[in-house]
């Protein structure tokens, strides 16, 4: 009797611990969660199942590692929205897998990506060929994302945070030397200067960081 009591007080213990450390790292759908934050949910439930498994153990030994965990996701995400290039290597980044028709094989190659994948999900959109899709990105979360000829194209930044894409900027023909120069005519000298950069309908779009307004 004295064990379930424990065990009870534990659950319910467990229960609003986690729910807590859930709101404290923000609301995200489960398709959109990154590797590090799977990686903390997983070993939080096995931290959280130890305590109610064992409840001679002492609760320290199951809530200091669960804050722990929190704090390295937390660490983790203010990293990831200062750094572009720490949130692709964790969480990935926008990959074209169809342009103007054509599949971009060596695309699918790096991202593991078949054809079985792509055509299921093709499908799923109602495209029946793939000679109907202007664009077609596979996101961070896994999901396709298609255009049809058309439709108005999704725009890519150039600049993120500071950041060049020199990938996005391949995708329109485009080189660093050249959107360097580009900013320049606008009298910046610092890609660091400027908070989001795209390109559209011919023209540079650019919004600088609240510092250097």
């Amino acid at each position: 009797m004295h064990d379930l009591m424990i065990i009870g007080f534990r659950t319910i213990l467990m229960y609003v611990l986690i729910v807590i450390i859930l709101r404290v790292m923000g609301k995200r759908e489960v398709g959109e969660l990154g590797v590090i934050d799977i990686v903390v949910f997983v070993i939080i439930a096995e931290v959280a199942a130890f305590a109610l498994d064992s409840p001679d153990s002492k609760l320290i030994n199951a809530i200091l590692p669960m804050l722990v965990l929190l704090i390295i996701q937390l660490v983790s995400s203010f990293v990831s929205l200062k750094n572009k290039k720490f949130r692709n290597i964790v969480d990935g980044d926008t990959t074209v897998i169809i342009q103007d028709g054509k599949i971009l094989e060596e695309e699918m190659r790096k991202q593991r990506y078949n054809l079985d994948d792509l055509l299921q999900q093709l499908r799923e959109q109602q495209i029946g060929s793939v000679f109907e899709v202007a664009y077609a990105y596979l996101e961070p979360s896994g999901n396709l994302s298609v255009f049809k000829y058309g439709e108005t194209a999704p725009v890519l930044p150039f600049i993120s945070d500071g950041d060049i894409d020199v990938r996005h900027l391949s995708i329109h023909d485009k080189t660093e030397e050249w959107l360097l120069q580009e900013l320049r005519k606008k009298g910046i000298e610092d890609p660091k200067q400027v908070f989001y950069c795209s390109y559209e309908d011919e023209e540079l779009i650019v919004q600088l960081k609240q510092a250097y307004l």
